[in-house]
């Protein structure tokens, strides 16, 4: 009877494991595929929101990378769009301030002792590599790179890592990072906009403007889907 009912919970727990792997991580890319769109096709009207856009920016970001809450990918497709509308510097800062933040929770979590590292290898490495002088760097290029960061927060905090290094060299790495990836939604979008100067017919620029727009979406989403994996 008791093994009936530790292979029913097994089974359950499998189930909501394959659920939140599989099928929420592409639906909340459809989501802010949807966010996103309407930031390229009707893009004077929403720079009109001025401060909203970067507060909208700072906040998405920052429960994007809450490893406490539920993982919520798009946030570099969001940032791609949001270059593209407002000043991509500081999208990209807004950005990494917010995402810096929610990252620390992963510290936090180490700190406590309540962080479980299920990659002993990479757990291992991450000691020696923080307890070495290049600490800071190492935490620079993590946040800067698609690497698993979580894992590196969660060694940082069980080894008590100095908390202002740690924030400082992930802000920095995260800004990097953002407004990089602002700037290739902005400077991308203007080439375009610039070539269509050539092209006369207006009904064939707007096709080629809709073409444009779901081509860049696109990219930015299987650069997303391809970065999330390798940070989650």
């Amino acid at each position: 009877m008791s093994n009936t009912i530790n292979n029913s919970q097994e089974n359950g727990a499998k189930k909501k494991g394959w659920r939140r792997e599989k099928v929420i991580p592409p639906l909340m890319l459809l989501l802010v595929l949807a966010i996103t769109a309407p930031l390229f096709l009707f893009r004077d009207m929403v720079a009109e929101l001025g401060s909203y856009g970067y507060l909208g920016i700072f906040l998405t970001s920052l429960v994007a990378n809450t490893t406490i809450l539920l993982p919520m990918p798009g946030i570099l497709l969001l940032l791609f769009a949001f270059g593209v509308t407002f000043n991509p510097a500081l999208v990209g800062l807004a950005a990494a301030v917010g995402g810096a933040i929610g990252e620390m929770t992963s510290y936090m979590l180490g700190y406590g002792g309540r962080g479980v590292v299920q990659n002993r290898r990479l757990y291992d490495r991450a000691s020696k590599w923080l307890s070495k002088w290049w600490g800071v760097l190492t935490v620079f290029v993590f946040a800067a790179t698609p690497l698993p960061f979580d894992v590196l927060g969660l060694v940082a905090g069980l080894l008590r890592y100095p908390v202002w290094k740690f924030f400082l060299a992930l802000l920095l790495g995260k800004t990097l990072k953002y407004i990089g990836i602002a700037l290739a939604g902005a400077r991308g979008w203007e080439a375009f906009v610039s070539s269509l100067a050539f092209v006369s017919p207006p009904l064939l620029t707007g096709v080629l403007a809709a073409i444009a727009t779901l081509v860049l979406l696109m990219l930015a989403l299987v650069i997303e889907n391809w970065t999330w994996q390798q940070d989650r």
